[in-house]
């Protein structure tokens, strides 16, 4: 049987950390196959704002937009979703993030010329 972090804690002590209730599950003698901790596969995406979407200069299927993160400078990306544009929130993975799915590490690049410092998922 599977269960989720967020509701073991509505019914275990809420301030109790992921490895606490695993711990105290273990204590009361429940057995356990296994313990995915989904959110530090995860925790390197973050939210993005798209601040300027533009066409890029060699591609016609491809935006160079600047990306907001909460810190730091803006971060230039080459975006191929087509709705990408200003204002829109989306996911955002930074240079060293390994997609979960594949094993692939981002890396900084240049696509048809514009370097690109990290990916968008919109």
């Amino acid at each position: 049987m599977k269960f989720t972090y967020s509701w073991l804690k509505e019914h275990l002590a809420p301030t109790a950390s992921f490895d606490e209730i695993v711990e105290r599950l273990s204590l009361i003698g429940l057995a356990m196959e296994g313990v995915e901790d989904k959110a530090k596969i995860l925790a390197p995406f973050v939210v993005g704002e798209v601040l300027t979407a533009s066409k890029h200069p060699n591609a016609d299927k491809l935006q160079v937009c600047t990306v907001s993160i909460g810190k730091g400078q803006p971060i230039q990306v080459v975006c191929g979703a087509p709705n990408a544009r200003a204002g829109i929130k989306t996911v955002f993975a930074a240079p060293g993030t390994v997609i979960p799915t594949n094993g692939m590490e981002l890396k900084i690049g240049k696509i048809r010329d514009v370097e690109s410092s990290g990916m968008l998922c919109s």
